[in-house]
């Protein structure tokens, strides 16, 4: 078992100049590369993301990092400077939606599968009602109560390097999800309680796929 480990105070980096020392130069692509529109290049990347995050704070400045997915493309571009992104049947939290109307700042990070790039975009957000906006949005006759409309601010296209690290898409380094706790025992354990009767376990986790297939188109 792994023991704790305390952080040390003479090793934190404090400030930023101290920060930039550890590190060489940032390279003249990298700078030039942010761009404040939404071109031909993101465009193809968005129209075949079916994955991102996405990246708020409260107002008090709580962070949060929400996963959104649907089929391929599910993030409309409105315009250079404007996405749509459909809000889904969730468990109702809304800490996303909650954080973008005190703190409009909003990052995205876009996936896809067998991609190793990947497309950042940084903007502000509002919340959007408007039926006409959300038709754009209905995925077989389901269309959502609400959109965050975001206005780019930034986007660039990022490296490689993370995902070729961690071997993301490669099936050989995919886990078996029965190695860990069922989503269901980790919730109970970390509120009510899970059932210590296996069974009883089973069937619960079985309720949950079923939910799955009832909700999800």
């Amino acid at each position: 078992m792994q023991r704790d480990t305390e952080l040390r105070q003479e090793y934190l980096v404090t400030d930023e100049q101290d920060l930039r020392s550890s590190f060489a130069p940032t390279h003249e692509i990298a700078i030039k590369k942010c761009m404040d529109h939404i071109d031909a290049h993101a465009r193809a990347f968005i129209e075949r993301s079916p994955f991102l995050c996405i990246g708020t704070q409260s107002e008090s400045g709580s962070a949060d990092v929400s996963p959104r997915g649907d089929p391929t493309g599910f993030v409309k571009i409105l315009n250079k400077h404007t996405l749509l992104i459909p809000d889904r049947p969730g468990n109702n939290r809304l800490d996303t939606l909650s954080n973008l109307l005190t703190n409009p700042n909003v990052g995205l990070l876009f996936l896809v599968p067998g991609f190793d790039d990947t497309m950042r975009v940084n903007g502000t957000a509002v919340l959007t009602r408007d039926p006409a906006l959300l038709s754009l949005l209905s995925v077989q006759d389901r269309t959502p109560k609400i959109a965050i409309a975001v206005r780019v601010t930034e986007v660039y296209i990022h490296c490689a390097k993370a995902l070729r690290r961690s071997h993301l898409w490669d099936q050989n380094y995919h886990q078996d999800r029965r190695d860990v706790a069922s989503l269901m025992k980790i919730i109970l354990d970390q509120t009510s309680g899970a059932p210590q009767d296996k069974a009883e376990q089973d069937k619960l986790d079985a309720n949950l796929e079923q939910t799955y297939r009832d909700t999800m188109y």
